[in-house]
């Protein structure tokens, strides 16, 4: 179960790189004039879209790394013997992955 799993988040990092992606363009609603505005006048929902935007950059960053140290690390294991790291590593990618994908899934 855990090799399979492993196994998928490897090829789904390699895709990842491997593939270009058609991105989602999502139509921007029209402003309204009840749209809450920051101090400084900007949109706070266009803020809060950015500072997620900027967030999802830096968690996928970690998620390359992470993936990138667990190959390293499978590949110094055994068939039957895996570090605590390595299981830990597989938890983190897993955790930041789906925090991705909730951020991605709540501009829907």
């Amino acid at each position: 179960m855990l090799r399979r799993r492993i196994l998928a988040w490897l090829s789904l990092a390699a895709l990842g790189n491997a593939q270009q992606q058609q991105p989602v363009i999502r139509p921007e609603p029209p402003e309204s004039e009840d749209e809450p505005r920051l101090p400084n006048g900007k949109s706070q929902r266009d803020e809060i879209l950015k500072s997620d935007f900027d967030k999802s950059l830096k968690d996928a960053a970690d998620l390359q790394r992470l993936s990138t140290e667990l190959r390293a690390d499978l590949e110094k294991s055994t068939a039957f013997v895996v570090s605590y790291q390595t299981i830990r590593k597989t938890e983190q990618i897993e955790k930041i992955a789906k925090r991705i994908r909730s951020r991605l899934g709540n501009g829907r």
